[in-house]
């Protein structure tokens, strides 16, 4: 799978770019704040709908300008002849539009699986670094680059619940005091708990799978990255009890059980205090957690180690993604540079930024564009 073109209009810097790529390897090269990741980014975006540099869509706009437009061709691999057009009209505040192939879609997140990426950035430092949130965006981003269906469940999680939150917030403090919660609200509850926990099995199923994958292929990368002694390992954390739980059907009920133990506190904090957006993944550097203990350069060859693994599994379940490296190889010494080169040079596309052309290996020698003045050439 790789990228023939990207066509973007009032896109962050961009009034309107028109690129035509290949497949192989790609390097974007310009000074900071030139928009060299925004080429990038915009390919991530029709990819996944999201952007790893914000969490809101308002920048993502070119400012004056009403809407974005991202347009890319994708073609199905090296010996196929397949091609699909894929489109994205981005209105902050308002509904986004999607079209493939000049048709339009029902929903833009149908648009999520037509295209795969795979994403290195700065950024990355924060799962290893960072808070829980970051490590679980990361897990359920690679579920839904495995099976595109799982971003309408972990839409619907999403959608649960906040209701779900509402309903406990009206209710905080009444359990236990003069005010106690009729029994109208506290059957509305119990049908929140049943959805809760449906989709919620659904997501954490789908999380435990993707990381008791996942792991020996990042363990191997982390390996070949950083040579140690020290294996790269992860442990699910998940707020309930999965002793001897098999099954979608298993953690269904784990979940209603869950929440069942801390119901008198979710009425009194008016919080869910269960489920999959509480979880974490715990990742280790042989016996002590890499959080607080890795060095910086550890740190950073297990977030780059967890990027290989995520390629790697991918290409096991047979897919072959789109690798984006945008401004990593600054961050990494000669050594790590030349180990990451050999780990992805193998992609169909590998599209890469760098401030410094210098910075990227040998090994990744292709075509160049320079990037300055809101212009590619």
């Amino acid at each position: 799978m790789y990228v023939d073109h990207l066509t973007l209009a009032d896109y962050r810097s961009y009034v309107s770019v028109d690129v035509a790529l290949t497949a192989g390897v790609t390097v974007f090269v310009g000074a900071n704040g030139q928009g060299k990741t925004n080429l990038v980014e915009a390919i991530e975006y029709l990819s996944t709908l999201t952007s790893h540099r914000v969490a809101s869509e308002i920048p993502l706009v070119r400012a004056g300008a009403e809407r974005a437009i991202v347009r890319a061709g994708v073609r199905a691999g090296l010996d196929d002849d397949r091609r699909i057009l894929l489109e994205i009209e981005i209105h902050p505040g308002k509904t986004n539009r999607a079209r493939l192939n000049r048709s339009p879609l029902k929903r833009p997140r149908e648009l999520v699986g037509m295209l795969r990426t795979v994403v290195f950035s700065p950024e990355d430092l924060s799962v290893v670094k960072g808070d829980p949130a970051a490590r679980r965006t990361f897990l359920d981003a690679l579920v839904i680059n495995r099976w595109p269906r799982m971003a309408g469940v972990r839409a619907d999680y999403d959608r649960v619940l906040k209701q779900r939150n509402a309903l406990l917030k009206s209710l905080a403090g009444r359990e236990g005091g003069s005010r106690r919660p009729d029994e109208y609200a506290l059957s509305t509850l119990e049908v929140w708990n049943t959805q809760l926990a449906e989709v919620g099995a659904e997501l954490l199923e789908a999380r435990l799978d993707t990381v008791a994958d996942l792991m020996p292929h990042a363990a191997e990368a982390y390996a070949g990255i950083a040579p140690t002694n020290n294996v790269a390992t992860a442990d699910y954390r998940c707020g309930v009890d999965l002793a001897g739980v098999t099954g979608r059907a298993g953690l269904r009920e784990a979940l209603l059980t869950a929440m069942a133990e801390v119901r008198a506190d979710e009425l009194r904090r008016g919080v869910s205090l269960v489920g999959p957006h509480r979880d974490d993944l715990l990742l280790s550097l042989g016996e002590l957690p890499a959080k607080g203990y890795a060095s910086h350069g550890e740190s950073w060859s297990y977030a780059l180690a967890l990027r290989l693994g995520a390629f790697q599994l991918l290409r096991a379940d047979g897919i072959e993604p789109v690798l984006v490296l945008d401004d990593v190889f600054a961050e990494l010494d000669s050594t790590r540079r030349e180990r990451l080169a050999r780990g992805v040079v193998e992609a169909e596309q590998v599209l890469v930024t760098a401030a410094v052309g210098a910075d990227v290996p040998a090994l990744l020698a292709g075509e160049r564009f320079t990037v300055a003045n809101g212009e590619v050439t």
